[in-house]
């Protein structure tokens, strides 16, 4: 049997191929894992603002290197302090004290949830870009999923309105990162150096002027912040998703996101004694799904596009 000369041969599945789809399940694991360990830290004596200094004055020691052979003089300071603060300490800040009043699954749902209808809708004003049937279909999953997850909450006063709110405010300002990525092309290296050094710089004198205990915090309480945040996700989590990005491609990457709000409300369970009930499932599995489909019809977008 003749095979066609344009036939295209299949791609193998290499070591590499197979350390990044390892690597995409880390992600999973320290993003649903940053949402428990927040929601943990901020029930214990520490403030919002003694995580967010923790965060990135260990994550900006962390990249010391990086930073003192950074081309600073080069530096596009606009775009810098809207990527630097975009994922910085206003975001942090945001969750933290919505975490304060909502649970891990709630909060995992409403911010992860949220991102792709809000960057969608600023990808079509400020990008000018056009999204498939699928995405749509996406979208109006997540919609319905955060219905289920907030409705009940407003209707018996389960959960503060305020804390909702914070949260929502949270995915707004990841997802104004997340445009300006795609928008500059920014790359890894330089979020490393700008995200870390710019907040930390920046927030220092903010912490001073915030509530804070950090000095008698205990001992365990603030090593597991540092550890957690200023290097698991501030570090360890941007290298591996950058080489999950070069292996899978940036679509195939973004599904493994999808996962986050299941697993981080299975992680509560443990970790929090924190039960998702019957709804609150049923919103889960919606934006899980909801999540997945919108990311599948990106990826199929982006491969009609390079054609």
């Amino acid at each position: 049997m003749s095979t066609s000369s344009n036939a295209k041969p299949i791609a193998p599945v290499t070591p590499k191929t197979g350390l990044a789809l390892l690597g995409g399940l880390a992600v999973i694991a320290i993003w649903s894992g940053w949402l428990v360990l927040s929601r943990l830290g901020v029930q214990t004596v520490l403030t919002p603002a003694d995580i967010t200094l923790l965060r990135y004055v260990t994550a900006a020691l962390c990249t010391l290197p990086w930073a003192l052979t950074y081309p600073w003089r080069s530096v596009r300071w606009g775009r810098a302090l809207v990527v630097a603060l975009g994922c910085g300490f206003p975001y942090t800040l945001l969750s933290f004290y919505g975490l304060q009043l909502s649970p891990a699954a709630q909060a995992g749902v409403l911010v992860n949830g949220s991102l792709p209808v809000i960057s969608g809708l600023l990808a079509i004003l400020l990008l000018k870009q056009r999204f498939r049937a699928g995405a749509w279909l996406g979208v109006a999953l997540v919609v319905v999923a955060n219905g289920l997850m907030v409705g009940p909450t407003l209707l018996h006063h389960s959960v503060p309105v305020r804390g909702l709110l914070l949260l929502f405010a949270a995915a707004w300002v990841m997802s104004i990162y997340m445009t300006a990525i795609k928008a500059w092309q920014v790359s890894t290296r330089d979020i490393l150096v700008w995200v870390p050094w710019i907040n930390g710089l920046m927030f220092i004198p903010i912490w001073w002027l915030m509530p804070h205990v950090l000095p008698e915090a205990p001992l365990n309480d603030v090593l597991l912040q540092v550890v957690y945040q200023g290097i698991i996700v501030s570090v360890l989590a941007l290298f591996l998703l950058g080489f999950v990005i070069r292996e899978l491609g940036s679509m195939t990457s973004s599904l493994f996101m999808a996962y986050v709000p299941a697993s981080a409300a299975l992680l509560a369970i443990p970790v929090l004694s924190e039960w998702p009930g019957t709804l609150q499932w049923a919103a889960i599995a919606l934006c899980t799904l909801g999540l997945m489909v919108y990311g599948r019809s990106q990826q199929q977008q982006n491969k009609v596009s390079k054609k």
